[in-house]
């Protein structure tokens, strides 16, 4: 029988199944950042004036952005040792089942403080699935491509990002618009996390489909796999590392300011809706989905570090005119303003994973790429809503603070990237 592994049809159908099952762990990752901006402050955090609920809200997202290390760690062993197929399946279900549970947790109300508890219980348990998940999907997409292409294939991978946020938004977004607000904050906001379990069939059903990536059952049967794979990307990689925690820094911060935070600048301080910002958030995301495989196909003609760093250069242009956009207190400002955004966050994470994973060899690919990715992401991203909200309000609702952290963690990325290698060509047999 031929092997079909290395086909064009094979490698369509695992970056197809990379790109949905992605979809779905974001979409249920997503859907608690849109709800700690908007409701989880006034369910959970009942006790606290509405700035301090919302800071609340913001930390118990933060404590999935701080499982993620622990999710890469634990599944990029499993995923260096066994396989990746079996780490895509199970981290699936575990964000799949963490999700559902949230849409039927009691509020503070109901239950008093068990009910936050559960609530951080919960989200820690989506933060390890995520963790787990990003390394293992775009190793199937690099890993079954050719050289010249892989910087293309794996940001379809990254493009299931803005779809997850895409989908999480328009549905708590419509949800919102045609259910009354005080049947929303009692039984509206669960749907979102309930007909999570629908898409959770889905994905399973997709990925139990696909092929082991072919570079790691070559790996496999010539032994070359090894016992401790975190120990040994700490010993042979620990530059590497780094650099990728680095280079995340300002992407990530920038991304969850721009979707998340915003949410609460804009209808706090600059006298929009939820619905309107929502919106705007819809039309970025749109947008994003088409540009993020440009900036992928782009890295591949021209190097993953050029790009990634035109994107981190126009972070620290854009920090300041970004508020000032909002400020204008134009529906069409704001959308502009979100969606350049995006555009531009897209210039970092189009390339991304096709860089981290050309940073390690193939018998710690998964353990490496996870540990460098996910390790900044409580730093960077999970921090960045919390930080930018409590600068906010320290500077009595003026925005430049939070620009100005921007532009500080937009330089920690270019100078990362301009000390990493250049990964274009690198070869993946190793």
């Amino acid at each position: 029988m031929p092997d079909t592994r290395h086909t064009p049809a094979a490698t369509r159908r695992v970056v197809l199944a990379s790109f949905i099952g992605t979809t779905i762990e974001w979409y249920d990752f997503f859907l608690y950042v849109t709800a700690s901006a908007l409701v989880f402050g006034k369910l959970f955090f009942t006790q606290m004036d509405p700035l301090a609920a919302t800071m609340a809200a913001f930390a118990t997202n933060a404590v999935g952005f701080f499982a993620r290390p622990l999710g890469g760690i634990v599944f990029g062993h499993f995923g260096d040792k066994l396989g990746r197929k079996s780490m895509l399946v199970t981290t699936l279900m575990m964000m799949g089942l963490a999700t559902f549970g949230i849409g039927l947790l009691p509020t503070y109300d109901q239950a008093g403080i068990l009910a936050p508890i559960l609530l951080v219980t919960l989200r820690f348990i989506q933060g390890l699935g995520v963790g787990g998940e990003w390394g293992g999907a775009v190793l199937m997409a690099v890993e079954h491509g050719e050289a010249g292409q892989r910087g293309f294939l794996a940001s379809w991978v990254q493009a299931g990002v803005p779809i997850g946020l895409l989908l999480a938004t328009a549905v708590f977004r419509t949800l919102s618009s045609i259910i009354p607000e005080e049947s929303f904050l009692v039984w509206g906001w669960r749907i979102p996390f309930l007909i999570g379990i629908l898409l959770l069939g889905v994905g399973m059903f997709i990925r139990l489909r696909i092929l082991e990536s072919p570079i790691f059952t070559e790996a496999k049967k010539t032994n070359a796999t090894t016992e401790m794979p975190i120990f040994e990307v700490i010993r042979r990689y620990p530059r590497n590392v780094l650099l990728a925690m680095g280079a995340r820094f300002g992407e990530n911060a920038f991304f969850y300011i721009i979707t998340a935070f915003v949410l609460t600048y804009a209808t706090q301080q600059a006298g929009f809706t939820k619905d309107q910002v929502l919106q705007a958030v819809l039309i970025g995301s749109g947008v994003q989905f088409f540009v993020i495989p440009f900036f992928g196909w782009l890295s591949d003609r021209i190097g993953r570090r050029p790009v990634y760093i035109g994107g981190a250069i126009f972070i620290i242009l854009f920090a300041f005119p970004f508020f000032w956009l909002i400020d204008l207190r134009s529906t069409t400002a704001l959308a502009f303003a979100i969606t350049l955004g995006l555009i531009i966050h897209s210039a970092m994470y189009g390339p991304q994973a096709a860089f981290f994973s050309e940073l390690f060899g193939t018998r710690v690919r998964y353990s490496g790429a996870s540990l460098g990715y996910q390790l900044a992401s409580p730093l960077a991203g999970g921090l960045a809503p919390l930080i930018a909200t409590a600068l906010l309000a320290n500077s009595g609702g003026k925005p430049w603070p939070v620009a100005l952290y921007l532009i500080g963690m937009a330089g920690i990325t270019i100078i990362s990237v301009w000390l990493a290698e250049e990964t274009r060509e690198k070869s993946l047999e190793e």
